[in-house]
């Protein structure tokens, strides 16, 4: 069942707009997380959504009530915020603070009952506090403060919960716990859940679902696959990263690498690159930073080098992973290896299943092709194949330029 719908939501500051025809829905009981780069309208969405700001008529649903219509006791007792920063300059303890979320239901000049404090004494025991339930909140840490401005949401009793950031400022011992308990919030308390997070890995390994904003508008809502891809971390936070899944949780974790605002316009000698398992990435960047125009292949999909070449946007002659070059994929080699002034060969492993990249380099030498071939390791250490493939590769040797290593192979790329 959709707990809150957003319509075409736009809002805007003194003319800035700061959100731009947002529409989406959250069923009862979803964890969502939204991200976004700095200034893109994350938190402004927040003070939308819990009647801070206030919002176009029929733009933002709550179960069904549009939220323009409701007053601010209406609201509270539907939506909890917890704030991205939570002050007082007034000695409460734990308890009294919580007991604060009641006030939606208690009124200004009531008092709380026997079920005011059985619910708050379950949001205390719920949010992990109950040792700092006479402490003064002026006297806890960032994340104990976190737990208790949680436990305060809670004693609302409210059927959405939004979080702006609750892990800013916090160690990655307290992030964790905080994460943790609002998973399990959701999972086991089955309360629905908007976080704000800035750390795209916590937001991938944590949320089923991520929305995200740039620059007011919304550019990605679904799975943290479909959402944390390396195109849509470039257009929204303009930094190139690696996604790669983790081995251990299969969640999403992202590596930046390296900021840009434009890629260079590759003007520069046309540059084929053979590699593999990692021997070729650092070749593949100080190619691109050269400027070079450069292809590389074949590699297997799940290949490490594969990994960087679309991370750089190089072009390359792929294959099914843990399988052997196939005829096709040895001929779409060929076409880019006639198309390139050089080719490069990375000091890589060789055996049966790639064997069919050392036949390419060895008809590029006999066209003519300048070949170098990269050796900062003992070829006897590299080859797995036998003398066959041994054979093949001192061929490719005889009729090439020897490197030292990536240094010397760009070097030698320079004068040719």
């Amino acid at each position: 069942m959709t707990l809150l719908t957003v319509r075409n939501l736009s809002y805007s500051y003194h003319g800035f707009k700061a959100l731009e025809s947002i529409s989406f829905d959250i069923k009862e009981g979803e964890l969502v997380g939204l991200i976004g780069p700095n200034g893109s309208g994350k938190t402004t969405l927040i003070r939308c959504l819990c009647g801070i700001l206030k919002t176009p008529p029929g733009s933002v649903e709550l179960g069904g009530e549009d939220i323009d219509l409701m007053n601010r006791r209406e609201i509270a007792r539907k939506v909890s915020l917890v704030p991205q920063f939570s002050t007082t300059n007034f000695d409460f303890t734990v308890w009294e603070t919580v007991m604060m979320g009641r006030n939606p239901h208690i009124g200004r000049l009531g008092f709380e009952g026997k079920m005011d404090r059985e619910i708050v004494s379950w949001a205390i025991k719920t949010a992990g506090v109950e040792h700092l339930t006479r402490r003064s909140i002026q006297s806890l840490s960032g994340g104990e403060m976190q737990r208790v401005i949680v436990a305060r949401a809670l004693a609302q009793q409210s059927k959405l919960m939004l979080l702006d950031e609750p892990t800013a400022h916090l160690d990655i011992n307290h992030q964790i716990e905080i994460m943790t308990l609002i998973k399990d919030l959701d999972e086991e308390k089955g309360i629905t859940i908007l976080v704000v997070l800035h750390d795209l890995n916590l937001a991938a390994q944590y949320c089923k679902r991520l929305i995200l904003l740039n620059e007011g508008r919304l550019v990605g809502d679904g799975p943290p696959r479909q959402v944390v891809t390396r195109v849509n971390i470039r257009t929204a936070y303009n930094i190139d990263v690696i996604v790669k899944e983790h081995p251990l949780t299969s969640s999403l974790y992202v590596i930046p690498y390296r900021q840009t605002i434009e890629p260079p316009e590759r003007t520069g000698k046309k540059v084929h690159l053979i590699c593999g398992g990692g021997s070729g990435s650092r070749l593949m960047r100080m190619l691109t930073e050269k400027t070079y125009d450069v292809s590389t292949g074949v590699l297997n999909v799940l290949d490490s080098d594969y990994e960087a070449a679309e991370a750089l946007g190089i072009r390359v002659v792929e294959e099914a992973p843990f399988s052997e070059i196939t005829d096709e994929a040895f001929k779409r080699n060929l076409g880019f290896i006639e198309k390139s002034d050089v080719i490069v060969l990375s000091n890589m492993w060789i055996g049966p299943g790639n064997a069919k990249n050392l036949e390419a380099a060895l008809s590029a030498a006999k066209s003519g092709k300048h070949v170098i071939v990269v050796e900062s390791s003992p070829v006897k250490d590299r080859i797995i194949g036998g003398n066959e493939v041994l054979s093949l590769y001192d061929k490719v040797r005889d009729r090439s330029t020897l490197a030292k290593n990536d240094e010397e192979a760009i070097e030698i790329i320079e004068e040719v």
